[in-house]
């Protein structure tokens, strides 16, 4: 069974900026986003989840 293509909800700017921020870009330039791992997935919706908090906090 296939996989459901969803939109997503982070621009690529954005994911490889956090990839960045958090430690991982390397393996994602070099594999692609597959191979992160789950934690590291989680990481980065949890710190894009912070973000888009503390920018509607200032609005």
């Amino acid at each position: 069974m296939g996989r459901r293509r969803r939109s997503s909800f982070m621009s690529e700017e954005l994911k490889y900026e956090l990839a960045k921020d958090l430690g991982f870009y390397d393996t994602v330039a070099q594999y692609g986003w597959g191979a992160i791992r789950a934690k590291d997935a989680g990481d980065m919706v949890k710190r894009a989840i912070q973000l888009a908090e503390q920018a509607a906090a200032k609005k």
